[in-house]
């Protein structure tokens, strides 16, 4: 008795998200097929030079470009950005310091500083459950 593996597949879409890159500037041969999981780890292993290309000036996906503002998605929403990116065009924003970019960062930091208080909240109480008084 044999077992046929059929190889796990994933959508473009997903495998560019995994990958951190912006869909749309993918070559055509990736976005119009699928990817398998084995694909997808060649890909991560061993960069090709447009992935490499992708991941150095963009156009960045929404996700990465929020990670590199340091502020959330929704900011940028908020702020109305809503297109892709370049690695150049983050670089100018970082560099004008708009406004909504100055309280979007403090708005991320605040919520960086409660998720780390409630953190060590649970963390006491959890530490007070385990000892026997």
């Amino acid at each position: 008795m044999t077992s046929h593996h059929t190889a796990q597949t994933m959508k473009p879409a997903t495998a560019a998200k995994k990958l951190g890159v912006y869909l749309e500037a993918t070559p055509a041969e990736f976005r119009e097929g699928t990817v398998s999981r084995t694909e997808l780890n060649a890909l991560q292993a061993d960069p090709p030079e447009w992935l490499r290309e992708l991941r150095r000036n963009g156009p960045h996906p929404r996700p990465v470009v929020a990670a590199k503002l340091g502020v959330s998605v929704s900011g940028l929403a908020r702020a109305g950005v809503t297109e892709a990116l370049t690695t150049e065009q983050i670089e100018a924003l970082k560099a004008e310091r708009p406004e909504w970019l100055e309280r979007e960062r403090a708005t991320q930091a605040e919520v960086r500083k409660e998720t780390a208080r409630i953190k060590a909240l649970h963390a006491e109480k959890a530490e007070k459950a385990e000892k026997p008084e």
